[in-house]
């Protein structure tokens, strides 16, 4: 079910990137924090194109659909790195696991009481949805980088090369924005660290740690703006079990199949994004320490095999 070249999906990357240009280079009427606030969703939305298009949307050629998502507007995180760790994180029975699963928030409990006190009040105001608005770009890039740094230090010379040309790119972009933008380098960062942040909000509770596999992803029964933004992405049971249907095919797919993917994932479900915000702003949705027992699960993989 995929056109060649759907046009949805051409046509809102054309919109994304027309309308960061006129932000970031135009409008100058516009007042800077005008600029700043209309920008951060911009920003937001070029990273769900992002995960769109790692999916192998919209065209056939996977290089085309990489290139066309390729500019580091969100600065943070190089795009192919981005796509490796997503694709290894599509690998369903590893979901949640602090080893395994490169877009996990928990950590192994022996590694959680090993945190200093300060280290894990951040952590747990990170588990609230205010902290991982404002919190979590922070410390989501520092432990990134830390596990992609280990890498490089043990002999990856090319993770090592996507990494000075992403800050080779990183550097000429906010140069260009500082020397000839109508914001500057240093808004146009607290932007896109933002931007981050509000796309944290999508995956804050995208995952749970239960034994059941197909419980751990989360259906978000929202076609608001954030859903939108997010590209369908909240309905993240359908779209893990169904990696590969485009953005603007899930809610019909999901609807078609209602019943069946409740059950599936267990009744992990919340109708609003709003309903996670009264939920969840200040209180943690749950402690930072993987409840799972690993060998357990192991036993249960060796099992199903």
């Amino acid at each position: 079910m995929r056109d060649s070249a759907e046009w949805r999906t051409l046509a809102l990357t054309g919109v994304c990137y027309a309308v960061w240009l006129m932000l970031v280079f135009g409008l100058t009427e516009l007042p800077l924090a005008v600029r700043i606030a209309l920008l951060i969703p911009v920003i937001t939305l070029h990273s769900s194109l992002q995960h769109e298009c790692l999916h192998g949307h919209p065209f056939r050629n996977q290089k085309l659909n990489d290139l066309l998502v390729a500019p580091p507007i969100g600065l943070l995180v190089p795009y192919l790195q981005f796509k490796a760790c997503h694709l290894k994180h599509h690998v369903n029975e590893l979901i949640t696991d602090p080893y395994d699963d490169p877009e996990s928030y928990y950590l192994e409990k022996t590694d959680w009481e090993s945190l200093s006190r300060p280290m894990q009040w951040l952590l747990t105001a990170n588990n609230a949805l205010l902290g991982r608005i404002t919190l979590g770009p922070t410390l989501g890039t520092a432990g990134f980088m830390r596990a992609e740094w280990r890498r490089i230090r043990a002999g990856d010379r090319g993770l090592a090369f996507v990494w000075i040309r992403h800050f080779a790119a990183v550097a000429i972009l906010l140069t260009v924005i500082e020397a000839y933008g109508a914001l500057g380098a240093l808004p146009y960062a607290v932007a896109a660290y933002f931007g981050m942040g509000l796309l944290m909000v999508r995956s804050f509770l995208e995952h749970q740690a239960v034994e059941r596999t197909n419980g751990r992803s989360v259906i978000i029964d929202s076609r608001g703006p954030l859903a939108r933004l997010f590209l369908y992405n909240s309905l993240h049971s359908v779209h893990h079990a169904y990696p590969s249907i485009a953005w603007y095919r899930l809610p019909g797919f999901f609807e078609k199949n209602r019943d069946r993917f409740m059950r599936m994932n267990g009744g992990y479900y919340f109708r609003s994004y709003a309903e996670i915000f009264r939920r969840y702003a200040v209180t943690p949705k749950e402690p930072v320490a993987w409840p799972l027992d690993r060998e357990r699960l192991k036993t249960r993989r060796r099992a199903a095999d």
